[in-house]
């Protein structure tokens, strides 16, 4: 299976170009490769392919099945609601997702995640997990951080480590200090989902935890059903309509039937009512 690169929209070669990590970390640097050199990447082309249908430019860049238009008053609802009771904090609009004709038992459980383009959780809390230099870096930063001698204090210990993975959403490690996680810690951030991120010495910490606090998650655990945030209140109607957008075709393309596989779709904010938009 191949597909022409030089044919699509500029859109799209900045939506591909801009998310390399949509699967498999392994698989990503691949395609990554394969679409700066405007070739096709056999290993991931089925991924790829089902992406670039939700990108072609025969549906402009939307989606498919769910009207724009109507994404957008779903916005400009959840946020004229929201005035109507001024909260002390800013409200997370979240994406919530009902599948259909998936068997949890049966089925393969699909994972992937993807880079929003607007940073929806901006007080997102993330943790380096450090050498000495990211360290040093993280504290200039104001960012949370252990080293290896604190991680050792652990000591494998099942209930500090669930405790640990609970207070961050997300993990950053060295590449010095990532080799022994396993040895350190066990297996608990991996089966709480949060396994660290590798941070290398050549890249922007800054850059790094930005991108991160971008990433969404999809995985299909026991349930039907699940929600991700795709932005906050105090964000454009713009910027949110961009990563609902984006999220959803990235959803749709991981599905077996994609469109066929989505029984529902609502928006929600915090502490608004849930509303429909497909």
């Amino acid at each position: 299976m191949r597909f022409d690169f030089c044919s699509l929209t500029s859109a799209s070669k900045i939506c591909l170009r801009a998310y390399p990590g949509w699967w498999d970390p392994g698989l990503a640097r691949a395609a990554s490769y394969a679409l700066e050199q405007q070739q096709p990447c056999k290993s991931c082309s089925r991924v790829s392919l089902s992406f670039l249908r939700n990108c072609s430019e025969d549906k402009a860049v939307t989606m498919s099945k769910l009207s724009s238009d109507g994404l957008r008053e779903a916005i400009a609802q959840i946020k004229t609601n929201s005035e109507t009771k001024k909260r002390n904090f800013t409200e997370t609009v979240e994406l919530q997702i009902g599948l259909k004709n998936y068997d949890p038992q049966k089925d393969k459980r699909f994972s992937g995640s993807v880079r929003l383009p607007h940073i929806p959780r901006p007080k997102m809390r993330v943790c380096m997990l450090g050498d000495a230099q990211h360290v040093e870096e993280a504290e200039k930063m104001g960012l949370d951080y252990m080293d290896v001698e604190s991680l050792k204090k652990l000591n494998k210990n099942k209930k500090l480590v669930k405790k640990l993975a609970k207070k961050y959403h997300a993990f950053l490690a060295s590449e010095a200090v990532i080799k022994q996680i396993p040895r350190l810690l066990g297996p608990g951030l991996n089966k709480a989902g949060k396994f660290p991120t590798l941070v290398s010495h050549q890249e922007s910490l800054e850059a790094k935890v930005n991108e991160t606090k971008a990433m969404v998650k999809f995985q299909l655990k026991k349930v039907l059903c699940m929600g991700v945030a795709v932005g906050n209140l105090a964000m454009e109607e713009k910027q949110i309509f961009q990563n609902v957008q984006l999220s959803v075709n990235f959803l749709v393309s991981l599905l077996k039937k994609n469109w066929q596989n989505v029984r529902s779709l609502n928006l929600k904010s915090t502490m608004g009512k849930a509303i429909r938009i497909y």
